[in-house]
C-alpha cells in the first residue's frame, strides 16, 4: 500500500520543470540567420529547408498553371453535336 502512495508523487516529479534543464538554442540559432552568407533567411537551414522551400514553390507553380489550364477550359464554348 506504501508504494501507491508514492504514485503522485512521482508523476509530478516527472512532469516538474526543475526535473531537467533544457538548453537555451535561441543564441545559437541566431548566429546562424544573422550570419551574412549571401543565403536568403529562408533557405539558411540547411538541406530540409531548401527541399521544403523547392517543394512549396513546385506546388504553387503547379497548382497555378492547373488553375490556368481549367480557366482556359471552361471558358472556350462548348462543341454542339
Amino acid at each position: 500500500m506504501n508504494h501507491l502512495l508514492r504514485i503522485p508523487v512521482l508523476v509530478s516529479r516527472a512532469f516538474s520543470s526543475s526535473a531537467r534543464q533544457l538548453k537555451n538554442k535561441v543564441p545559437e540559432a541566431q548566429k546562424l540567420f544573422q550570419a551574412d552568407n549571401g543565403l536568403p533567411v529562408h533557405i539558411k537551414g540547411g538541406t530540409f529547408d531548401v527541399v521544403l522551400y523547392r517543394a512549396t514553390m513546385t506546388l504553387t507553380l503547379g497548382g497555378t498553371f492547373y488553375s490556368l489550364y481549367w480557366l482556359l477550359i471552361a471558358s472556350m464554348p462548348q462543341k454542339k453535336a
